[in-house]
């Protein structure tokens, strides 16, 4: 039997992949021949590539908010990609084109309206990126994680469902997190989570402060490729890595408190899990906003408190945690009564529509 075929697109950052990627677990056990296209070079490339899913890199620019010159190169990039991704489209014959947003879906995007393949598109951030703001003109549905996000988008068509987490998530198991690291239960464990690639002032702030933290925790810190400080591998209820993958499941199970930056999928993934949270944000300079503006809606709900950078110290770290346990209870207590939805279970519906 001839399976239905799917094409996801979105790129340019991991965030914009590892939402596609719960999805394409989930659809990989039905009746969906799954494609994936991607810019030539990017982070999408290598992570799809490792689920054995037939990846096509197309041409594709930069989108900015800005006057430059790279632009008109860049236009004539993406008008490459839409006639790349146009031909790879018409060969595929997908039922759905589904978008996670970054510079390199537009080309896929304009594309499929132009064979007027059904487009959907989810929004991660509480206000869109410029991607997903030309996108969504062509798309037939609009799917969001914040509900304040749904005003950006045209109403008729556009539903705030949450983030899709990754059921792998939820699979882990106490023990064996804490085996992983070595800890015991004599203390709380935090988890500090700066992103694939580190946040330098988060784990300098960290290490500064580690006499302070293991007195009261066992520190696991996530702290980005080529980050990790060797004259501290021997710190005592302290555990650094670059990077994890397979024992994140179990490490997060063991968890009591996070600090983590404001991406929306991680986020969204503690909330799931319960985790009580300090959100340090990427400030203005390193990003449009959105980070801030995710932790801004976290804080009002009663989900986390908040962090800036530019205000990051030692003290007002140690002070913010501290904040932070004091409120633990009420902080589950409204993550817990929050009303949203199981966002994966509703896109697998949604798309599950398409089929024959």
């Amino acid at each position: 039997m001839k399976k239905n075929t799917i094409v996801f697109t979105g790129g340019g950052s991991a965030g914009h992949v590892t939402p596609n990627i719960a999805i394409i677990n989930e659809l990989s056990q039905g009746e969906w021949d799954i494609h994936y296209i991607g810019s030539i070079k990017g982070i999408e490339k290598e992570l799809i590539s490792e689920m054995n899913i037939p990846y096509y890199g197309i041409s594709s620019g930069k989108l900015r908010r800005y006057m430059d010159k790279e632009n008109i190169k860049d236009l004539f990039r993406v008008l490459k990609g839409i006639i790349e991704a146009r031909k790879l489209l018409k060969r595929l014959k997908p039922k759905l084109v589904f978008s996670k947003g970054g510079f390199v879906s537009v080309p896929v995007i304009i594309a499929a309206s132009s064979l007027k393949i059904p487009i959907y598109i989810h929004e991660s951030d509480l206000t869109p990126g410029l991607a997903n703001k030309i996108s969504q003109r062509f798309a037939d549905r609009i799917f969001t994680s914040f509900d304040e996000a749904a005003s950006h988008f045209p109403a008729r068509k556009t539903t705030a469902i949450g983030s899709p987490i990754r059921r792998e998530i939820f699979s882990g198991e106490k023990e064996r997190g804490r085996e992983f690291i070595g800890f015991t239960d004599e203390r709380p464990i935090l988890t500090v989570m700066g992103g694939s690639l580190g946040a330098k002032k988060m784990n300098e702030t960290i290490r500064e402060s580690l006499q302070e933290l293991t007195s009261i925790y066992q520190i696991v810190h996530l702290c980005g490729k080529g980050q990790k400080d060797e004259s501290l591998i021997n710190i005592k209820g302290y555990r650094q890595f670059e990077y994890i993958s397979n024992e994140l499941a179990d490490i997060l199970a063991a968890t009591d408190t996070v600090v983590t930056r404001g991406g929306s999928n991680a986020i969204f993934e503690f909330l799931a899990l319960k985790l009580p949270m300090l959100i340090i944000p990427l400030t203005k300079k390193q990003s449009r906003g959105d980070q801030i503006q995710n932790a801004e809606s976290f804080l009002k709900k009663g989900f986390s408190l908040t962090l800036e950078e530019e205000n990051l110290t030692k003290e007002s770290l140690l002070e913010s945690l501290d904040k932070l346990e004091k409120r633990r209870g009420q902080i589950i207590n409204n993550m817990q009564a929050s009303p949203m939805s199981d966002a994966l279970t509703v896109l697998i519906k949604e798309i599950n529509k398409h089929r024959r």
